[in-house]
């Protein structure tokens, strides 16, 4: 794997964002249009007391991802209402086509007392190609278990001979490290497979392996198929230290398969890493690799987990 390069190409600061979001553009998605590549983002505002909320938004780009045709300043997706998965945010959603519907597949969060957060995934349906999407009932499709006991999130989905397979992580610990610092969360890649989008089968197998230890945390895959192979691009890194700038910042891995069972990881092979200087020097973060006219394309995040936006790659 060889990927070039095209820079930031989107920047929330710079645009009016809906339900007065100001900052972040985390976990681009791509929907590929007739005319356009709609990409969806969360951004974020804040609530009354000063805490953050995640709403989803889109910008449109021509197909050449090389100008901006809108920003969408209207409401994609309502968030939960009190009590619910997603009351405190969508972040991200991973956006499916879906033949005469669009599939949304939301990561839903909501504070917790003595962690964070927790999340779950919900599907919404949009039946305006993608401009608004309503909730599939209002919990989730897939949410803790016995076995996946935290933290479900970050699904990739695909149809592969009539069968729907997700991609997602799952959390499997939070650990506290010291007594002033909050708990920090463990999560995993496992995948999951349905025959209507809806009903999920899944056996909390971790398919993507370790490389900085049990510690690590892996996030958001996504998959495409070239040369007969399928390839996974993710992000990973240390539980603990994350926010701090330098060597425990978010990364890319990569990992491939012939079966979509079994998953080879080799991040040497991804192509692509840290620039020398600018937006994304520090991190590599939330992937996501769609096709377009012949073109692959990889949309990503840069430092400060996409607080300034998200920029775009090609694979050469």
């Amino acid at each position: 794997m060889k990927w070039r390069k095209l820079g930031k190409i989107f920047d929330p600061t710079e645009h009016k964002l809906p339900n007065d979001c100001l900052e972040f553009a985390q976990s681009p998605q791509a929907l590929v249009l007739k005319d356009r590549v709609r990409v969806y983002f969360s951004t974020r505002r804040r609530d009354e007391v000063g805490k953050y909320l995640s709403h989803v938004a889109y910008v449109d780009f021509t197909r050449n991802m090389g100008e901006i045709l809108d920003v969408c300043e209207h409401t994609v997706i309502e968030l939960g209402e009190l009590g619910a998965f997603d009351e405190h945010g969508i972040f991200p959603m991973h956006v499916f086509d879906d033949g005469d519907r669009v599939l949304g597949f939301t990561t839903g969060w909501n504070r917790k007392a003595s962690v964070s957060a927790d999340s779950s995934i919900g599907l919404a349906v949009s039946t305006d190609g993608g401009r608004t999407f309503q909730k599939h009932g209002t919990g989730p499709v897939m949410t803790a278990s016995l076995h996946e006991p935290f933290l479900i999130a970050d699904s990739f989905v695909m149809s592969i001979g009539g069968i729907y397979y997700m991609w997602y992580i799952f959390g499997t610990r939070w650990k506290s490290f010291s007594e002033t610092d909050p708990p920090d969360r463990v999560y995993k890649i496992a995948c999951a497979t349905s025959t209507d989008a809806i009903n999920w089968q899944r056996n909390a197998t971790q398919i993507i392996a370790d490389c900085i230890g049990d510690d690590e945390c892996q996030a958001l895959p996504t998959v495409f198929s070239r040369d007969d192979v399928y390839h996974m691009y993710f992000c990973f890194r240390p539980c603990h230290g994350f926010r701090e700038k330098g060597r425990n910042s978010y990364r890319l891995g990569y990992a491939y398969s012939q079966d979509l069972i079994s998953w080879t990881r080799d991040d040497s092979k991804g192509g692509i890493d840290l620039s020398q200087d600018g937006w994304d020097s520090q991190m590599q973060c939330y992937p996501h690799v769609f096709a377009c006219d012949d073109r692959i394309y990889m949309l990503y995040n840069g430092n400060e987990f996409g607080k300034f936006g998200f920029g775009l790659a090609e694979l050469v």
